[in-house]
């Protein structure tokens, strides 16, 4: 919103931001008027960056507004300091060194922040040269300008799925928990009734120090009477001067006792006070009991994922001792087709015991031992059906082991898996509260390198190959994208801080700490980004502990380095921050000692009291020159 006079300012803020709650931005533009602009570059300069490097104007020339708009996104966005440029900047990037002129002061001094925009092959570039407040170097921030669409409202399938699924969960959590609600409403209802004789009295008790503010001013303009009356009674006679007495006699009588009733009066709301802060404190108790329900509502949603990996698990079990069976099966047709063989299994003299198979295989054995043609080549039977037997046994012990082994890591790894799963869970509801919180979509997923689309033996051993194992960040900033990987080539800065910000206040309570601290996580972000920011960081880190709690059941101290703030952040009124000032300024205190906050509120003091005393001898020379 631009406005263009401080009233106007004052209202909408008023009325929309602080009563209504709705975050907004209000830009004060005074008296509508379009200031004169300074340019950034000489007209030398400017004249040499459109003839031999391909820039065409600035950005503000390149679109009409009126005066207001525009003078607003001149003081916001300093669009009157930005270029704008066609083809040729990429070859004037690429081979005439556009960046170390562009960043080169004209007087030679050092360097200075630089913005420009240019199309190279039907694709838009954002160029940002910043310069280094500490070291004096400039770095390089790109970012590719997506073209421009109409917003549109939509509607991601997996996440309606997953809404859906959350909202069953939910309605079978309010079956479960309302009776346990219902009896704190009715706890509530009962305290809030007895509350209500107890603010009727606060009212009356209000009433009655207003009547005594009220006699207190008639008392002071009473006093004035009565020394007016004291300069008169000089130049009355003594009957005027007797009835004047009398009646202010009658009135200090009427403002003492009024004053003493007023003084009751304030004692009973004391007292009446007392009791509503009581009442007050049993409905902040009953609001942390909410929220630990709450807190065990998401418990019991991660115990339930975790016992669908099982199941999960179970299946893929069973699904594999199938597949093993069916081989088997395939491998017994191999080597007797049932077509060939089913007349000759039919027959009566087929053995049809295990036993009446030994002794045929024995018969058969007795025959060929029988052979006394060649003795030399029987010998060399028996050797290698003997080594045979040998080598069979040992690879059948040598596989045994092998498959045991297999077993007992593929057990642990999914034990591990499991558990790993359940904690990305447990961030990714937190994460993607967190996300809808500032307007947009998020999740937390656990990559395992692509093992879930490998299935034969080959490459088996790949899910083992826990490098290429990680955690995705997914994020979804408008309504009509889907969600995709957190990078820096497709997110801008601003995002990437939000979304890091929100990741870390989801791993902050599943583990402990004594203290975490950021350095200027909120640059970069707008406004309204960086109040909703420092709200979650502000709830997170003031967490109270519980009764009972261990010593490492605490949410731990939160550093928050930056060189600003915005004003009025939600928040900033909780008893649990505190605001450190690193003060390095050539008018500072020498010394630290030089701070006397005594003395600072005595002088204050003394300042009111000097003109207190002028005020009230200007008011009565005023009085006497009016007689």
């Amino acid at each position: 919103f631009v406005v263009e006079c401080s009233e106007d300012y004052n209202y909408l803020f008023r009325e929309v931001r602080q009563k209504r709650k709705i975050p907004i931005n209000i830009i004060l533009v005074p008296n509508g008027r379009l200031e004169p602009m300074t340019r950034m570059y000489s007209d030398q300069k400017y004249s040499v960056l459109k003839q031999e490097h391909g820039f065409i104007e600035y950005l503000d020339e390149t679109f009409t507004a009126i005066d207001p708009i525009m003078q607003a996104l001149i003081s916001k966005h300093n669009i009157d300091k930005v270029l704008v440029g066609g083809d040729a900047v990429q070859e004037a990037l690429d081979r005439k060194g556009l960046e170390n002129f562009i960043c080169a002061k004209e007087n030679g001094s050092g360097l200075m922040t630089a913005c420009f925009f240019y199309t190279h092959r039907n694709s838009s570039h954002k160029y940002t040269y910043s310069v280094s407040r500490y070291n004096g170097t400039s770095g390089l921030n790109t970012m590719g300008i997506s073209p421009a669409r109409v917003l549109q409202s939509g509607m991601d399938p997996r996440e309606k799925e997953q809404l859906t699924q959350t909202i069953n969960d939910a309605r079978e959590t309010i079956e479960r928990l309302t009776p346990e609600l219902n009896n704190l409403k009715e706890e509530n209802d009962k305290l809030l009734s007895q509350g209500k004789p107890i603010s009727l009295r606060i009212k009356d008790a209000k009433r009655i120090k207003s009547d005594y503010a009220s006699y207190k001013m008639k008392l002071k303009n009473q006093r004035e009477k009565v020394e007016d009356a004291e300069e008169a009674a000089n130049k009355d006679n003594g009957r005027e001067k007797s009835k004047r007495i009398a009646q202010i006699k009658k009135l200090i009588q009427l403002s003492i006792k009024s004053g003493e009733d007023a003084a009751k009066a304030h004692s009973e709301m004391m007292k009446t006070l007392r009791v509503l802060t009581g009442v007050k404190m049993s409905e902040h108790g009953l609001s942390e009991c909410l929220r630990k329900l709450t807190d065990k509502l998401s418990e019991a949603q991660a115990a339930s994922a975790e016992l669908l990996n099982h199941y999960k698990q179970a299946e893929a079990d069973y699904n594999e001792k199938k597949e093993n069976l069916r081989k088997l099966l395939a491998k017994a047709q191999e080597i007797a087709p049932r077509e060939q063989w089913h007349e000759r299994l039919d027959e009566d003299d087929m053995p049809s015991t295990i036993e009446d198979v030994d002794d045929a295989m024995d018969d058969a054995e007795s025959k060929v031992s029988s052979i006394t043609d060649n003795p030399h080549v029987m010998k060399q039977y028996e050797e290698r059906k003997k080594k045979i037997e040998v080598l069979q046994e040992k690879l059948d012990t040598e596989g045994g082991e092998k498959d045991l082994k297999k077993k007992q890591l593929e057990t642990k790894r999914t034990k591990w898996e499991s558990a790993l799963q359940n904690i990305v869970n447990l961030v990714n509801g937190k994460f993607s509260t967190y996300m809808k919180e500032v307007g947009c979509a998020g999740e937390i997923r656990l990559y395992t390198g692509g093992n879930e689309s490998r299935e034969n033996e080959e490459t088996e051993n790949l899910k083992y190959d826990f490098k290429d194992w990680g955690v995705e960040i997914m994020v979804k900033f408008r309504e009509a994208s889907t969600l995709q990987v957190l990078s820096a080539q497709t997110h801008s800065g601003g995002e990437r801080s939000v979304s890091t910000i929100m990741y870390l206040m989801g791993l902050q309570n599943l583990m402990s700490s004594p203290f975490r601290c950021v350095d200027e996580i909120n640059q970069g972000l707008d406004e309204r980004n960086e109040r909703l920011v420092f709200k979650r960081i502000v709830n997170n880190s003031t967490i109270p502990v519980e009764e009972g709690a261990t010593p490492n059941d605490h949410c731990g101290q939160y550093f928050l380095i930056t060189p600003k703030l915005l004003p009025n952040l939600e928040g900033m009124e909780n008893e649990e921050i505190t605001v450190l000032f690193v003060f390095s300024g050539p008018y500072n205190f020498d010394n630290c000692l030089d701070w006397n906050v005594d003395k600072f509120i005595a002088d204050k003091k003394r300042i009111l009291s000097q003109r207190t005393e002028v005020d009230n001898g200007n008011s009565r020379g005023k009085k006497r020159r009016s007689q």
